[in-house]
């Protein structure tokens, strides 16, 4: 499949502000439907966290037109699906079918995101659903250690808080404040649809209009909020003790980028030296190969709408925690230290540029493409410029990003494992 360009991409803007992309794949007789409106975690109180999930989750729970059963066995008979999802700044749907059946889809889109009741029964349910799986949760040390480092970096700070809430929100939450949040927050203003696959690019938007073009604007103002971006001065620890298990989770991170800052090729370019590239970069190769502290160790930049953490992640025996983020501080000092040697760049270089395509090979990956150049800006020539963009990354630069955000001394470390307060000081 040829790399989508402005020749091969449509786009267009409904009166009502939705934002259509659509780009033809004839080789595969699926289509995909997917995007996202503003109507994301950042827009809830504190003591409603949750509230944002709690209200994408029930879009399919019924609507004036269907029941949920009657929504279910309308995809489920032409072997489709569909599904809705909260994030920080959006949420998100997607779907997937034949293309013979992209209009029953689009329907049903806009079915549930216009004129979903949220039954009570139903909501009930999904509240139990909730909060069982934040109980579980407290017993993940994965997923308890990534929470404790967001709350360390980001404190009293959208971002520091758990998009799918917490136990004691969740379970305050009532019907009324979920009615509410749909009512302020879902709007066609700023919403961005991609549909990719066997359907031709006019063809799709015209069915974008059928069914979503006379969804009206009763909010008036799409919320784009970005929150106050967040230094760090000062070491944080933060450690929680997860009984019955045998394993403990690292993260140590610091402050890092948006999506469109000037930097962010620079220091994206940098993380897959640290911790992506191969088997890991840097950390696996040192950490669990060399010296075999962990059972996995990578590095990961989250850069989004705002600015995002960029961090090191590591599972390993409750006794190594120590020597592994002592490992990871000096994986750091050399990245700062020392230049990194032109071929290792270029290896990870090509490996970023080669890996571009594999991501494009399904509608899938496509439409993520798309809507990442709706929502940052990009240019409908983003994927022609983005090789250029990696290769003009240099030496110098690398070593620049790794002394301007990581800090060896200064940063947010969170661990949750079986051991009690103390472990990894």
């Amino acid at each position: 499949m040829s790399i989508p360009s402005p020749e091969t991409i449509a786009r267009a803007e409904l009166p009502n502000g939705i934002v259509v992309l659509a780009r033809e794949n004839q080789a595969s007789p699926s289509v995909v439907v997917s995007g996202y409106l503003w109507a994301g975690s950042i827009s809830e109180l504190p003591v409603q966290a949750g509230l944002a999930s709690l209200t994408s989750s029930m879009l399919m729970r019924g609507s004036e037109r269907r029941t949920f059963g009657e929504i279910n066995e309308a995809l489920e008979s032409v072997g489709a699906r569909l599904g809705f999802f909260a994030g920080v700044h959006s949420t998100g749907f997607g779907a997937k079918g034949l293309a013979e059946d992209v209009d029953l889809l689009l329907e049903i889109l806009a079915d549930c995101l216009e004129h979903s009741v949220f039954p009570p029964a139903e909501l009930e349910k999904l509240r139990g659903q909730v909060v069982t799986r934040l109980q579980r949760r407290a017993f993940d040390t994965e997923q308890m250690a990534s929470l404790t480092f967001d709350s360390l970096l980001w404190p009293d700070h959208p971002y520091g808080r758990s998009v799918l809430g917490y136990e004691g929100t969740v379970a305050g939450l009532r019907r009324e404040d979920v009615v509410d949040f749909h009512r302020r927050r879902y709007t066609p203003q700023g919403m961005t649809i991609a549909i990719t696959g066997a359907v031709a690019p006019e063809a799709a938007i015209d069915k974008v209009r059928a069914t979503l073009g006379g969804w009206e604007d009763s909010v008036g103002i799409a919320a784009h909020e970005r929150p106050p971006r967040v230094g760090l001065d000062e070491r944080r620890t933060g450690h929680v003790r997860v009984p019955g298990k045998t394993q403990s989770n690292i993260v140590i991170g610091w402050p890092g980028v948006a999506r469109c800052d000037a930097d962010y090729y620079k220091t994206q370019l940098t993380n897959t030296v640290l911790g992506v590239f191969g088997m890991m970069g840097r950390l696996g190769d040192t950490i669990r190969e060399e010296q075999g502290l962990a059972y996995y160790a990578y590095s990961q930049l989250d850069a989004g709408l705002g600015q995002g953490s960029w961090s090191a992640t590591a599972g390993v025996s409750p006794e190594n925690v120590e020597r592994a983020v002592e490992a990871i501080r000096q994986q750091v000092r050399r990245l700062r230290e020392v230049p990194v040697p032109a071929e290792e760049l270029a290896d990870s270089q090509s490996y970023m540029t080669g890996s571009m395509p594999l991501r494009l090979e399904t509608n899938e990956g496509v439409a993520r493409a798309l809507l990442d150049m709706e929502r940052y800006g990009l240019g409908l020539d983003y994927l022609q410029r983005l090789p250029r963009l990696i290769d003009d990354v240099t030496v110098e630069d690398v070593q620049e990003m790794a002394n301007k955000y990581l800090d060896p001394d200064v940063y947010a470390l969170a661990v949750a494992g079986p051991d009690g307060p103390g472990q990894g000081e």
